[in-house]
Protein backbone atom coordinates (compact mmCIF):
# COMPACT_ATOMS: atom_id res chain seq x y z
CA UNK A 1 0.00 0.00 0.00
CA UNK A 2 2.85 2.39 0.84
CA UNK A 3 4.47 1.81 -2.57
CA UNK A 4 1.14 2.42 -4.31
CA UNK A 5 0.63 5.70 -2.47
CA UNK A 6 4.17 6.83 -3.40
CA UNK A 7 3.56 5.83 -7.03
CA UNK A 8 0.31 7.82 -7.00
CA UNK A 9 2.19 10.87 -5.73
CA UNK A 10 4.68 10.46 -8.59
CA UNK A 11 1.76 10.41 -11.06
CA UNK A 12 0.13 13.50 -9.53
CA UNK A 13 3.41 15.43 -9.63
CA UNK A 14 3.92 14.52 -13.29
CA UNK A 15 0.37 15.61 -14.14
CA UNK A 16 0.85 18.88 -12.26
CA UNK A 17 4.04 19.66 -14.20
CA UNK A 18 2.40 18.77 -17.52
CA UNK A 19 -0.69 20.82 -16.73
CA UNK A 20 1.38 23.97 -16.21
CA UNK A 21 3.55 23.16 -19.26
CA UNK A 22 0.98 24.58 -21.69
CA UNK A 23 1.21 27.94 -19.92
CA UNK A 24 5.02 28.01 -20.02
CA UNK A 25 5.06 26.88 -23.65
CA UNK A 26 2.56 29.57 -24.63
CA UNK A 27 4.71 32.22 -22.92
CA UNK A 28 7.88 31.15 -24.77
CA UNK A 29 6.35 30.78 -28.24
CA UNK A 30 6.10 34.57 -28.41
CA UNK A 31 9.87 34.71 -29.01
CA UNK A 32 10.89 31.30 -30.38
CA UNK A 33 9.61 28.72 -32.84
CA UNK A 34 8.29 25.31 -31.69
CA UNK A 35 11.33 23.34 -32.92
CA UNK A 36 13.79 25.57 -31.08
CA UNK A 37 11.74 25.21 -27.91
CA UNK A 38 11.64 21.41 -28.15
CA UNK A 39 15.37 21.03 -28.85
CA UNK A 40 16.28 23.29 -25.91
CA UNK A 41 13.83 21.54 -23.59
CA UNK A 42 15.07 18.05 -24.25
CA UNK A 43 18.72 18.99 -24.63
CA UNK A 44 18.69 20.50 -21.14
CA UNK A 45 16.51 17.62 -19.87
CA UNK A 46 18.99 15.04 -21.19
CA UNK A 47 21.87 16.80 -19.41
CA UNK A 48 19.86 17.01 -16.18
CA UNK A 49 18.94 13.32 -16.31
CA UNK A 50 22.55 12.38 -17.14
CA UNK A 51 23.70 14.16 -13.97
CA UNK A 52 21.07 12.29 -11.95
CA UNK A 53 22.18 9.00 -13.49
CA UNK A 54 25.83 9.68 -12.68
CA UNK A 55 25.08 10.76 -9.10
CA UNK A 56 22.96 7.65 -8.54
CA UNK A 57 25.58 5.50 -10.28
CA UNK A 58 23.07 3.95 -12.64
CA UNK A 59 24.36 2.05 -15.65
CA UNK A 60 23.70 3.65 -19.03
CA UNK A 61 24.36 0.45 -20.97
CA UNK A 62 21.19 -1.21 -22.28
CA UNK A 63 20.64 -4.42 -24.30
CA UNK A 64 20.86 -3.71 -28.03
CA UNK A 65 17.50 -5.39 -28.66
CA UNK A 66 15.76 -2.54 -26.81
CA UNK A 67 17.40 0.29 -28.77
CA UNK A 68 14.73 0.27 -31.54
CA UNK A 69 12.02 0.33 -28.84
CA UNK A 70 13.51 3.41 -27.20
CA UNK A 71 13.91 5.16 -30.56
CA UNK A 72 10.25 4.57 -31.43
CA UNK A 73 9.11 5.76 -27.99
CA UNK A 74 11.34 8.82 -28.29
CA UNK A 75 9.92 9.68 -31.71
CA UNK A 76 6.31 9.35 -30.59
CA UNK A 77 6.45 10.46 -26.96
CA UNK A 78 8.93 13.30 -27.38
CA UNK A 79 9.53 14.49 -30.93
CA UNK A 80 6.10 14.19 -32.57
CA UNK A 81 4.09 14.83 -29.41
CA UNK A 82 5.91 17.97 -28.32
CA UNK A 83 6.20 19.48 -31.81
CA UNK A 84 2.46 19.00 -32.37
CA UNK A 85 1.57 20.61 -29.04
CA UNK A 86 3.98 23.52 -29.39
CA UNK A 87 2.76 24.27 -32.91
CA UNK A 88 -0.87 24.05 -31.79
CA UNK A 89 -0.25 26.57 -29.01
CA UNK A 90 0.72 29.18 -31.61
CA UNK A 91 -2.97 29.61 -32.43
CA UNK A 92 -5.00 28.36 -29.43
CA UNK A 93 -4.99 29.36 -25.78
CA UNK A 94 -3.43 27.25 -23.03
CA UNK A 95 -6.70 26.44 -21.25
CA UNK A 96 -8.28 25.04 -24.44
CA UNK A 97 -5.18 22.91 -24.98
CA UNK A 98 -5.53 21.58 -21.45
CA UNK A 99 -9.15 20.58 -21.96
CA UNK A 100 -8.42 18.86 -25.28
CA UNK A 101 -5.52 16.80 -23.89
CA UNK A 102 -8.08 14.96 -21.75
CA UNK A 103 -9.25 13.24 -24.95
CA UNK A 104 -6.18 11.00 -24.80
CA UNK A 105 -7.88 8.32 -22.66
CA UNK A 106 -10.71 8.20 -25.23
CA UNK A 107 -8.26 7.43 -28.04
CA UNK A 108 -6.48 4.96 -25.77
CA UNK A 109 -9.75 3.06 -25.32
CA UNK A 110 -10.38 3.05 -29.08
CA UNK A 111 -6.89 1.72 -29.80
CA UNK A 112 -7.25 -0.85 -27.02
CA UNK A 113 -10.44 -2.10 -28.68
CA UNK A 114 -8.74 -2.29 -32.08
CA UNK A 115 -5.37 -3.74 -31.09
CA UNK A 116 -5.77 -5.21 -27.59
CA UNK A 117 -9.21 -6.70 -28.34
CA UNK A 118 -11.00 -4.92 -25.49
CA UNK A 119 -14.79 -4.84 -25.78
CA UNK A 120 -16.94 -1.88 -26.81
CA UNK A 121 -20.26 -1.45 -25.01
CA UNK A 122 -23.11 1.04 -24.98
CA UNK A 123 -21.72 2.94 -21.98
CA UNK A 124 -18.36 3.51 -23.64
CA UNK A 125 -20.01 4.61 -26.88
CA UNK A 126 -22.19 7.09 -24.98
CA UNK A 127 -19.14 8.47 -23.15
CA UNK A 128 -17.33 9.05 -26.43
CA UNK A 129 -20.31 10.93 -27.85
CA UNK A 130 -20.45 13.12 -24.73
CA UNK A 131 -16.71 13.86 -25.00
CA UNK A 132 -17.07 14.85 -28.69
CA UNK A 133 -19.85 17.29 -27.75
CA UNK A 134 -17.49 18.80 -25.19
CA UNK A 135 -14.76 19.20 -27.82
CA UNK A 136 -17.20 21.03 -30.09
CA UNK A 137 -17.96 23.48 -27.29
CA UNK A 138 -14.28 24.04 -26.39
CA UNK A 139 -13.40 24.72 -30.02
CA UNK A 140 -16.34 27.09 -30.49
CA UNK A 141 -15.38 30.65 -31.39
CA UNK A 142 -17.32 33.56 -29.93
CA UNK A 143 -18.87 35.84 -32.56
CA UNK A 144 -21.24 38.42 -31.16
CA UNK A 145 -24.17 36.60 -29.61
CA UNK A 146 -23.84 33.55 -31.86
CA UNK A 147 -21.55 30.56 -31.61
CA UNK A 148 -19.59 29.28 -34.56
CA UNK A 149 -17.79 25.92 -34.50
CA UNK A 150 -14.34 26.51 -35.96
CA UNK A 151 -11.82 23.66 -36.01
CA UNK A 152 -8.68 25.63 -36.92
CA UNK A 153 -5.22 24.16 -37.41
CA UNK A 154 -4.27 24.60 -33.75
CA UNK A 155 -7.25 22.62 -32.46
CA UNK A 156 -6.65 19.92 -35.09
CA UNK A 157 -2.98 19.57 -34.13
CA UNK A 158 -3.86 19.44 -30.44
CA UNK A 159 -6.37 16.63 -31.00
CA UNK A 160 -3.84 14.84 -33.19
CA UNK A 161 -1.31 15.07 -30.35
CA UNK A 162 -3.77 13.32 -28.01
CA UNK A 163 -4.13 10.51 -30.55
CA UNK A 164 -0.34 10.30 -30.81
CA UNK A 165 -0.06 10.09 -26.99
CA UNK A 166 -2.58 7.25 -26.99
CA UNK A 167 -0.47 5.36 -29.56
CA UNK A 168 2.60 6.01 -27.41
CA UNK A 169 0.80 4.73 -24.30
CA UNK A 170 -0.35 1.55 -26.02
CA UNK A 171 3.17 0.87 -27.30
CA UNK A 172 4.69 1.58 -23.89
CA UNK A 173 2.37 -1.03 -22.41
CA UNK A 174 2.93 -3.58 -25.18
CA UNK A 175 6.73 -3.23 -25.30
CA UNK A 176 7.14 -3.49 -21.50
CA UNK A 177 10.85 -2.60 -21.56
CA UNK A 178 12.61 -3.99 -18.43
CA UNK A 179 14.78 -0.89 -17.94
CA UNK A 180 14.50 1.67 -15.07
CA UNK A 181 12.25 4.62 -15.86
CA UNK A 182 15.11 7.09 -15.33
CA UNK A 183 17.23 5.40 -18.02
CA UNK A 184 14.29 5.15 -20.44
CA UNK A 185 13.48 8.84 -19.96
CA UNK A 186 17.12 9.81 -20.55
CA UNK A 187 17.32 7.98 -23.87
CA UNK A 188 13.92 9.31 -24.98
CA UNK A 189 15.15 12.85 -24.26
CA UNK A 190 18.31 12.21 -26.29
CA UNK A 191 16.24 10.95 -29.22
CA UNK A 192 13.98 14.02 -29.07
CA UNK A 193 16.98 16.34 -28.89
CA UNK A 194 18.77 14.73 -31.85
CA UNK A 195 15.67 14.70 -34.06
CA UNK A 196 14.94 18.40 -33.53
CA UNK A 197 18.57 19.59 -33.65
CA UNK A 198 18.63 20.04 -37.47
CA UNK A 199 15.61 22.34 -37.25
CA UNK A 200 17.23 24.75 -34.80
CA UNK A 201 20.19 24.95 -37.18
CA UNK A 202 17.91 25.60 -40.16
CA UNK A 203 15.82 28.20 -38.32
CA UNK A 204 18.82 29.80 -36.56
CA UNK A 205 16.91 29.27 -33.35
CA UNK A 206 19.81 30.35 -31.12
CA UNK A 207 19.18 33.95 -32.22
CA UNK A 208 16.04 34.02 -30.05
CA UNK A 209 17.92 33.25 -26.82
CA UNK A 210 19.22 36.81 -26.15
CA UNK A 211 15.62 38.04 -26.48
CA UNK A 212 14.43 36.07 -23.44
CA UNK A 213 13.93 37.92 -20.17
CA UNK A 214 14.35 36.40 -16.70
CA UNK A 215 10.76 35.13 -16.44
CA UNK A 216 11.00 33.46 -19.85
CA UNK A 217 14.27 31.76 -18.87
CA UNK A 218 12.44 30.51 -15.77
CA UNK A 219 9.70 29.08 -18.02
CA UNK A 220 12.34 27.35 -20.16
CA UNK A 221 14.10 25.89 -17.11
CA UNK A 222 10.77 24.64 -15.76
CA UNK A 223 9.87 22.99 -19.09
CA UNK A 224 13.28 21.36 -19.43
CA UNK A 225 13.88 20.12 -15.88
CA UNK A 226 10.44 19.49 -14.41
CA UNK A 227 8.20 18.88 -17.44
CA UNK A 228 10.57 17.10 -19.85
CA UNK A 229 12.90 15.52 -17.30
CA UNK A 230 11.18 14.90 -13.98
CA UNK A 231 7.65 14.63 -15.43
CA UNK A 232 8.43 11.80 -17.87
CA UNK A 233 10.64 10.13 -15.24
CA UNK A 234 7.96 10.23 -12.53
CA UNK A 235 5.29 9.02 -14.97
CA UNK A 236 7.50 6.03 -15.75
CA UNK A 237 8.09 5.38 -12.04
CA UNK A 238 4.34 5.35 -11.43
CA UNK A 239 3.97 2.73 -14.18
CA UNK A 240 6.60 0.57 -12.47
CA UNK A 241 4.27 0.05 -9.48
CA UNK A 242 0.71 0.69 -10.69
CA UNK A 243 -1.23 -0.78 -13.59
CA UNK A 244 -1.49 1.45 -16.63
CA UNK A 245 -5.24 1.84 -16.10
CA UNK A 246 -4.71 3.09 -12.55
CA UNK A 247 -2.08 5.62 -13.67
CA UNK A 248 -4.24 6.89 -16.53
CA UNK A 249 -6.92 7.93 -14.02
CA UNK A 250 -4.74 10.85 -12.95
CA UNK A 251 -4.95 12.33 -16.47
CA UNK A 252 -8.37 13.64 -15.40
CA UNK A 253 -6.57 16.21 -13.22
CA UNK A 254 -4.35 17.69 -15.96
CA UNK A 255 -6.87 20.00 -17.69
CA UNK A 256 -7.93 21.42 -14.34
CA UNK A 257 -4.30 22.31 -13.54
CA UNK A 258 -3.89 23.94 -16.97
CA UNK A 259 -7.13 25.89 -16.64
CA UNK A 260 -6.13 27.38 -13.28
CA UNK A 261 -2.53 28.09 -14.37
CA UNK A 262 -3.69 29.86 -17.55
CA UNK A 263 -5.90 32.15 -15.50
CA UNK A 264 -3.31 32.88 -12.80
CA UNK A 265 -0.14 33.13 -14.92
CA UNK A 266 -1.31 34.19 -18.39
CA UNK A 267 -4.44 36.05 -17.26
CA UNK A 268 -6.47 34.33 -19.97
CA UNK A 269 -10.13 35.22 -20.17
CA UNK A 270 -12.54 32.58 -18.95
CA UNK A 271 -15.22 31.86 -21.55
CA UNK A 272 -18.18 30.07 -20.03
CA UNK A 273 -18.78 28.01 -23.18
CA UNK A 274 -15.20 26.67 -23.11
CA UNK A 275 -15.37 25.87 -19.39
CA UNK A 276 -18.67 24.03 -19.88
CA UNK A 277 -17.20 22.15 -22.84
CA UNK A 278 -14.16 21.16 -20.78
CA UNK A 279 -16.32 19.81 -17.98
CA UNK A 280 -18.37 17.84 -20.53
CA UNK A 281 -15.15 16.33 -21.96
CA UNK A 282 -14.12 15.21 -18.47
CA UNK A 283 -17.57 13.69 -17.88
CA UNK A 284 -17.37 11.82 -21.19
CA UNK A 285 -13.91 10.48 -20.41
CA UNK A 286 -15.06 9.39 -16.95
CA UNK A 287 -18.02 7.53 -18.47
CA UNK A 288 -15.72 5.69 -20.87
CA UNK A 289 -13.29 4.79 -18.08
CA UNK A 290 -15.90 4.68 -15.31
CA UNK A 291 -14.68 1.44 -13.80
CA UNK A 292 -11.37 3.09 -12.88
CA UNK A 293 -12.76 6.36 -11.49
CA UNK A 294 -13.29 5.09 -7.90
CA UNK A 295 -9.52 4.53 -7.68
CA UNK A 296 -8.95 8.28 -7.92
CA UNK A 297 -11.65 9.10 -5.40
CA UNK A 298 -10.30 6.58 -2.89
CA UNK A 299 -6.79 7.96 -3.20
CA UNK A 300 -7.90 11.58 -2.80
CA UNK A 301 -10.05 10.63 0.19
CA UNK A 302 -7.00 9.11 1.92
CA UNK A 303 -5.07 12.36 1.33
Amino acid sequence: MRLKVIASIYAILAISFWGVSFVSTKALLVKMDPFTLVVLRFGIAALFLLVILMLSRRKLAIPLRYVPHLIVLGILGVFIHQVLQSTALLTIDASSAGWLISLSPIFTVILSILFLHEKMNLTRAAGMIVAVIGVMLVTTTRSGQSFDFSMNLGFSLMILSTLNWAVYSILLKKLNIPIPALVVTFYMSVVGFLLTLPFILRNRGWESLPLLDSSEWAHLAFLAVFVSGVGYWYWGKAHEVLDASRVSVFLYLEPLVTFLAAILLLHEKVFLISAVGGIIIIIGVMIVNGRHLPLLFRFLARK
